[in-house]
């Protein structure tokens, strides 16, 4: 079992930064990747970064530049570094660990998740 605790969403404007942190705990597991996925209003759920076990990350185009994985093992905290802030920016974003190996093709895939955290909103505006 992993549970997983989002905090740091809110409210900014365009051009802005945020920091979602996630908190994780339970399983030890070092084989698990954990990601940052988003779903806004009306929407599918997106994978937006992930970061597997070797510490290797991964972005989708649409955040890749602007947004920044990172994780303090010490903590067992996962970080999502948001610059530059647009907007379509704005949604839930959910912090997800899943047992690894995960091909690069499915690596930003909710389906190769299976322990999500409740989420924390993210409102950007212009």
């Amino acid at each position: 079992q992993v549970q997983l605790v989002e905090s740091g969403g809110g409210s900014g404007q365009a051009g802005g930064s945020l920091r979602l942190s996630c908190a994780a705990s339970g399983s030890t597991d070092s084989s698990r990747y954990m990601g940052w996925f988003r779903q806004g209003s009306g929407k599918e759920s997106e994978g937006v970064a992930a970061m597997a076990y070797s510490g290797m990350t991964y972005y989708a185009d649409s955040v890749k530049g602007r947004f920044t994985i990172s994780k303090d093992n010490t903590k067992n905290t996962l970080y999502l570094q948001m610059n530059s802030l647009k907007p379509e920016d704005t949604a839930m974003y959910y912090c997800a660990s899943g047992r690894g190996p995960i091909s690069s093709g499915w690596v930003l895939s909710p389906t190769s998740y299976n322990y999500w955290g409740q989420g924390t909103q993210v409102t950007v505006s212009s």
